[in-house]
């Protein structure tokens, strides 16, 4: 099988676009700007879906859906909130077309015009919100803990498939509580739980802190997120939690009366990933060759490839093959036993190896004459013989934990290696426009500070990380006081 995927390190993003095409994740569609996710890569979802959802469900949250369009008067009512996304909207102002007189297919009917115009959802904070203030009269409604699995639609010029799409599939979490630390813990436990996915089930070390007030979420007090590092240095924002305050709900009117017998208005958070974790997933550990995925999220852990000539010697290692899955599958274990007869094992090897399908097994008459079976890893390309005396599947289950240990390793280390402290802004730039990725440096904490560091690198500040060192410096940039470090970086 011929891949013809460009090298990382001459074309990065080529080499991404390709990737996400060849290895049948997804592709562009006919409306510009979004895309269509094919099995392969909708499996992926489906099995971050999955623990991700039960994460949820651990911590007390249910699911519910809300409408996908959002009349425009409802936008208007939270000022900074609608700021942020005005431009990104998509708007439906009919309700019907009709034929062309002319005879040239459908029209918009004119007079068809809605009275108040539909925003297709950017986010759903006014549409819940406005709903909330009908179910909440008492502390005794509180907490309210609820997420949704949806799509969303945010207009985008420049889009590439999973990282920036106009429409993409995301989760988000809304909930209403009756004080404002409950709000901030649950921020702050969301956020955690995001981190937990990231690295016990992606692989993908993140850093946890809190966005500059000029990267805050529209509406938001505090926004908390988790950023990653790529291999081609630049940052990605894995997930975002948000703590409101009260700010949704004084604009839609959502009050309580509490304990004591007095009213307020609740506290409110958001939070929220997307589809954008599989381009972080592809981009933190894949190689020139392919795919290189953790086993807990891969949609095959094992591929089974027969070698043979003849229908006779296939019949009797497929028997093999059947004993030996029954007990990869009794682990748990996902199996594939690839015996296309259209195909010669070489490009079967290929094509797994490019779908980043963590364990290849291959076996073959002689393999079957001295009861062994071919290991291969897919992550450093090791292959090795192992003696079916043992028990295959005992050595196959340590073999996925133990890969997806070492991928998460791997990227641990590469970030390390390109997390760089500078305390100049000279020393800033030779980094930014260098090596790139984490830049640590002290900060004054004024936006325009950032915004001028922004325009002149294009770096922006990813977080100010929550185990940083409170420590006295001076800023990079304006030479004024800085309490302390925070990660800078150009993102994506």
């Amino acid at each position: 099988m011929s891949k013809g995927l460009p090298k990382r390190s001459e074309d990065y993003s080529l080499w991404y676009n390709e990737l996400v095409k060849k290895a049948d994740l997804a592709e562009n569609s006919p409306v510009r700007g979004c895309m269509v996710i094919k099995p392969y890569g909708f499996s992926i979802w489906e099995k971050m879906q999955a623990e991700i959802d039960r994460m949820f469900k651990e911590t007390g949250h249910v699911n519910a859906y809300f409408p996908l369009f959002i009349p425009k008067s409802y936008l208007s009512k939270e000022a900074d909130h609608v700021e942020g996304f005005a431009k990104e909207c998509a708007v439906v102002t009919h309700y019907r077309l009709m034929n062309d007189p002319d005879g040239k297919g459908v029209v918009v009917d004119p007079d068809a015009k809605l009275e108040e115009e539909l925003i297709v959802r950017p986010t759903s904070e006014t549409v819940i919100w406005n709903t909330y203030k009908n179910w909440v009269q008492s502390y005794r409604d509180l907490p309210l803990l609820i997420n949704q699995w949806a799509n969303v639609v945010r207009w985008e010029m420049r889009t590439r498939l999973f990282l920036r799409t106009a429409e993409f599939l995301w989760q988000e979490g809304h909930t209403a509580h009756a004080t404002k630390q409950e709000a901030i813990d649950e921020s702050v436990q969301m956020m955690n739980v995001y981190a937990e996915f990231a690295e016990n089930y992606m692989a993908m070390p993140v850093v946890k802190g809190i966005k500059s007030e000029s990267e805050r979420f529209a509406g938001a007090v505090e926004t908390y997120c988790i950023e990653a590092l790529m291999q081609d240095g630049k940052a990605l924002q894995a997930g975002t939690s948000h703590f409101l305050g009260q700010n949704f709900a004084k604009a839609f009117d959502v009050k309580f009366t509490n304990k004591e017998g007095v009213q307020d208005f609740v506290w409110g958070t958001s939070w929220g990933v997307s589809t954008r974790l599989i381009g972080a997933l592809i981009m933190a550990h894949s190689d020139d060759q392919g795919l290189v995925l953790p086993p807990k999220l891969a949609p095959i852990q094992v591929v089974i490839v027969p070698i043979y000539k003849g229908e006779e010697q296939l019949q009797t290692i497929s028997d093999k093959v059947a004993e030996l899955t029954k007990g990869l599958k009794a682990k748990g274990i996902s199996v594939k036993f690839d015996n296309r007869d259209t195909y010669k094992p070489g490009f079967k090897f290929a094509e797994w190896e490019l779908k980043g399908v963590p364990v290849r097994l291959a076996i073959g008459p002689k393999d079957l004459e001295n009861n062994t079976v071919e290991i291969a890893r897919r992550d450093t390309g090791v292959k090795e013989l192992f003696s079916l005396e043992g028990n295959l599947a005992d050595k196959v289950e340590a073999l996925l934990d133990e890969i997806q240990n070492s991928i998460y390793q791997k990227a641990f280390d590469f970030r390390a290696e390109n997390t760089t402290e500078v305390d100049t802004y000279d020393d800033f730039k030779k980094v930014i426009d260098g090596q790139g990725g984490f830049v640590s440096a002290h900060w004054d904490g004024t936006a325009e500070t950032e915004d001028k560091i922004k325009t002149e690198t294009k770096a922006t500040i990813r977080c100010i990380p929550l185990d940083r060192k409170e420590e006295a410096g001076v800023c990079i940039y304006s030479g004024k006081p800085s309490a302390g470090r925070v990660l800078f970086a150009k993102a994506y």
